[in-house]
Order: structure tokens, then C-alpha cells, then sequence
């Protein structure tokens, strides 16, 4: 196994990273910008901008010039070609300290998106949840009581979704109906013992569910028991998320931070992006989602 930085891009709040059209993409989720890096040199290919906090994206068909992305309170889609932003959906709800985070295009080409609301009050719920986009444009609230939501992934073994909750250390998995239905919600891992809640998280094409242990400078791997396999420190103080990408989707690539907000780092690669090769283990291709066209 060999680690290595990708190229010389630092972020404030490197996120989502996601393997498209032989790219790995990103964000910098403060900065408010999106890049696309060459997954062998690192060289930044492209650059676009969209209004901050950024929460997740995907991409919209597999043409790759349309992006849906989780802003604030909305769902948008940014056109890559002409910088046009369009509403999808909007969150309803308001308040200082409540924002869209982390989600994952389904094969059903719908969006499925969690929210994070800290700091709140203490014994104060929190709102949002975690919600879906369909394909009609219909935002449904699918479950709540995340105080940050991360990480949702779908096991290419079972046909489950995964849903971390940062905040409370636990990743969840639910039964997901053809219809985007969730059901037999139940408690995949709890990573207290581990020291870090758990952040962004993919699945090997094995059933293994990989994090970003946010707080510990590691990765860690479970398999389908949610018992842990492998246990990977990394040089460098808090990631946020990985990816499998590269010709034969057997590389990992891991994105962090240098300064969320709430987490600081200064050392030489905070805020860098790794790439990890030779882990004998190969992702799966994400689908797009297919929200209409613009109008």
C-alpha cells in the first residue's frame, strides 16, 4: 500500500470526492468551489464556483456538464458550462445553524441528501433529517433526528443505505424500496471506541464500508457484521471523506481539512489531497442522477 498527496491543492473543507468522466472531483466546501484534478499528477483541470456553505453534489446525467448540488436550504443545479444556477427543491426550514450536508445519487437517478444542525441548544432536537430528491422534483423527508448527516452509500452487496450521523457515532442502514422508501432502520456500527464519529463513507465492491475517521487521522473499513477489518492511519490530522476511482476503481482517494469552522489543522498536508494505491481492494461507479432538464 503506498500514500501519497495528489497534486498541490489545499482546502479550507475538502469534501465528496467523486470519481466521473476519468476525474476525480471535489469540494471546498467553504470556499465554494468545485475542482476536478488529474488522478495521476494532481493538476487542477477545472474550477467552478457556486455559493457557500456547499453541502454535496453529484452529477446530473452522464454528460457531465450539469451538477446538482446541495446548497444552504436548497437543491440546486449548476450548469458547468455557463455558470447557470437553477433551484430544485428548497429545505423549508430556516435557521442560523441548520444547513444541507453530505449525500449520494441513488440508481433510481434520485438525490438523497442529509442536513447538520450544530451547535444547537443543549437537549435541544435537532431539525431537518434526511430527505429525498426524486426524479419529479418531490423533496421528501425520510427520517430526522440527525444532528449531522454523512456519508450516505449504497452496499452493492445488499442494495441497503448507509447513513452516518457525525454527531451521535453511528452509521445506520435502512432497506430501500423501489419507490425511495426507507424501512428496518437499524444501527450498522457505532465507532465510540474508535475515538471519532465517523464522516464520509464508500463501499468496496466486497460489501466493506469504508469512513473518514474525522477525529483520529485514519480510515476505517467494516465488513457487511460492521466488524472492523482494517484500520489505516493517514498523515494528516482530520479527513472527511473518500472515494474509490481510477481506470480500474481500485485506487482510494481522500479528501480533508485544514480549516472546517469547527476543526483546525496546520501541519504540511492538512487540507491535501491523498491517494492510496495497492489497497487490494475496488469500488463501484456512482450512478448520476436525472433530474428534468432546465426549461
Amino acid at each position: 500500500m503506498d500514500t501519497r498527496r495528489l497534486g498541490n491543492l489545499k482546502t479550507q473543507l475538502g469534501e465528496c470526492p467523486l470519481w466521473h468522466g476519468g476525474r476525480l472531483w471535489l469540494l471546498d466546501c467553504r470556499a465554494g468551489l468545485i475542482h476536478a484534478l488529474d488522478a495521476d499528477s494532481g493538476a487542477e483541470l477545472a474550477r467552478h464556483a457556486a455559493p457557500a456553505p456547499l453541502g454535496s453534489f453529484a452529477f446530473n446525467g452522464p454528460a457531465g456538464d450539469e451538477v446538482v448540488l446541495a446548497l444552504k436550504e436548497e437543491v440546486a443545479a449548476l450548469d458547468l458550462r455557463s455558470g447557470r444556477l437553477r433551484t430544485l427543491a428548497r429545505l423549508g426550514i430556516s435557521h442560523p445553524q441548520l444547513r444541507l450536508n453530505d449525500g449520494t445519487s441513488l440508481p433510481d437517478g434520485s438525490f438523497v441528501v442529509g442536513t447538520m444542525h450544530v451547535p444547537r441548544e443543549e437537549r435541544a432536537p435537532p431539525l431537518g433529517g434526511l430527505y429525498r430528491l426524486g426524479t419529479d422534483l418531490v423533496f421528501t423527508r425520510l427520517d430526522e433526528g440527525y444532528g449531522v448527516t454523512n456519508g450516505p452509500c449504497l452496499d452493492p452487496v445488499t442494495g441497503r443505505l448507509h447513513v452516518a450521523d457525525s454527531e451521535s457515532r453511528v452509521i445506520f442502514s435502512y432497506a430501500l424500496a423501489p419507490d425511495g422508501t426507507l424501512s428496518d432502520k437499524q444501527v450498522f456500527v457505532r465507532t465510540d471506541t474508535l475515538g471519532s464519529g465517523p464522516d464520509g463513507c464508500a463501499f468496496d465492491s466486497e460489501g466493506g464500508l469504508w469512513t473518514a475517521l474525522v477525529r483520529q487521522g485514519a480510515l476505517g473499513r467494516f465488513d457487511g457484521a460492521g466488524r472492523l477489518t482494517h484500520r489505516i492511519a493517514l498523515p494528516l490530522a482530520h479527513p472527511t471523506a473518500l472515494c474509490f476511482g481510477g481506470a480500474e476503481m481500485g485506487d482510494l482517494f481522500v479528501t480533508s481539512i485544514s480549516d472546517s469552522g469547527r476543526l483546525k489543522a496546520s501541519g504540511p498536508l492538512d487540507g491535501a489531497v491523498l491517494k492510496i494505491t495497492g489497497l487490494g481492494f475496488s469500488g463501484v461507479a456512482r450512478p448520476e442522477c436525472r433530474m428534468p432538464a432546465a426549461g
